[in-house]
């Protein structure tokens, strides 16, 4: 009988050898996919991440030129609830349309993140959210059916920051850190028309250089192409980030008697579409007309790998599906916990030593005492003998008759 041969003694297969083929319609497989996923059209989520105040909600309305989300009254909102004392999760969705293409969008905001004196748990909603929707995918691609499938994985954040002039906060640090190795990070200044452009500039270096200093992870779109025009774009959108943006929904006049999207004011008119004034049209052209796909494929091919290698790897093999992890502010609160438990035990480790030491000092003096009172008693009773002893020789003598 011959033997068969093992996997790794079998010769792997031959190369694919090029045939230029002609008039075979090939080159039409391009226009087929291209038609198909007109017909299904494409789902993207976007999430906006700031505090309360930096214009998410109009740059969204700005961004695809209609009312997404409803702007909010703050006054009434004050006057009628209290504020909310976690940071949670908004979820609007809505259909887009152009030249017959339909994208279902949806709109991830984050109310009530630092907008307190303590923030110190503030990200953690926003970060559960991001990894549940990479668990919730991961789980409908292990059932039997994943017809039907709901993908709410997270493609892009923006990430406001307020237009301080300064640099990041500690906060914006920590929140940027957990952001960007999950999800497709884009950072961007809210409100740049408060800002005067030698503080703008400035302001946009000292975030890059906080960014490189910390090693904080953001998108970077791909900038080699085959046209030149296409990568020289590419570069400029880049080099634009972090993003000032200027958010209105609002036509105004111009000086030049142009009718434009922008905000009045007694100086002039500040342009949403106007480069020289804000990069609005760059992260527009970022998130909508060049890159949104290269957004969704970075999500699947990226991140959402990079969650299921790590999830696979904690996991036994047909095993019931481990427990996700936990919430990290519970590991936070168990890690003070163990330190102040540790510092209570050393605590009264060192108390307990001290009163050891203090009870053998003490039994040490009261020997040494003992011994001292010992010692006296024996010269008493030595003195008490010579006297007796020294009385009996002194005594006259009885005579007998």
């Amino acid at each position: 009988m011959m033997a068969l041969a093992s996997p790794s003694e079998i010769a792997p297969p031959p190369p694919p050898v090029p045939i230029t083929s002609t008039g075979t319609g090939i080159a039409n497989l391009p226009n087929q996919r291209h038609k198909i996923v007109a017909k299904n059209g494409a789902n993207f989520t976007l999430m906006v991440c700031g505090e309360s105040g930096v214009g998410k909600t109009t740059f969204v309305n700005t961004l695809f030129t209609s009312t997404i989300k409803e702007p909010k009254n703050l006054s009434k909102r004050r006057l009628r609830q209290p504020p909310p004392k976690t940071s949670q999760i908004q979820i609007t969705r809505a259909e887009l349309e152009e030249k017959m293409f339909k994208v279902k969008l949806t709109v991830i905001d984050t109310p009530g993140f630092g907008d307190y004196v303590n923030n110190r748990h503030s990200w953690i909603p926003i970060i559960d959210f991001i990894d549940d929707q990479h668990e919730k995918y991961m789980r409908q691609e292990q059932q039997p059916c994943r017809k039907g499938a709901v993908d709410m994985r997270v493609h892009a954040c923006l990430y406001f920051i307020k237009p301080t002039g300064h640099t990041l906060t500690p906060l914006d640090i920590e929140v940027m850190k957990k952001l960007g190795s999950r999800v497709n990070l884009i950072p961007v200044i809210a409100k740049a028309d408060t800002l005067t452009p030698s503080c703008l500039a400035k302001f946009k270096q000292n975030i890059r250089d906080v960014v490189t200093a910390q090693n904080i992870q953001l998108y970077s779109c791909p900038i080699e192409s085959d046209d030149d025009s296409t990568t020289k774009r590419n570069v400029n959108i880049m080099t634009a980030s972090p993003f000032a943006v200027i958010g209105s929904t609002q036509d105004v006049l111009t000086a030049d008697g142009r009718k434009v999207k922008g905000r009045e004011y007694s100086w002039g008119v500040a342009e949403v579409e106007n480069d020289e004034h804000c990069d609005f049209r760059k992260l527009r052209s970022l998130l909508i007309r060049t890159h949104m796909l290269d957004l969704i494929t970075t999500t699947e091919e990226n991140h959402y790998e990079n969650y299921r290698q790590a999830q696979m790897e904690t996991r036994k093999f047909g095993s019931p599906r481990s427990q996700p992890s936990e919430n990290a502010k519970f590991k936070e609160e168990e890690e003070v916990l163990r330190k102040r438990f540790t510092e209570q035990v050393k605590g009264e480790e060192a108390r307990f030593r001290a009163w050891e030491q203090q009870l053998l000092s003490e039994r040490d003096r009261l020997h040494k005492e003992l011994e001292s009172q010992s010692d006296k008693i024996k010269d008493i009773q030595s003195e008490i003998d010579n006297y007796y002893y020294s009385n009996q020789r002194d005594s006259p003598r009885t005579i007998r008759k």
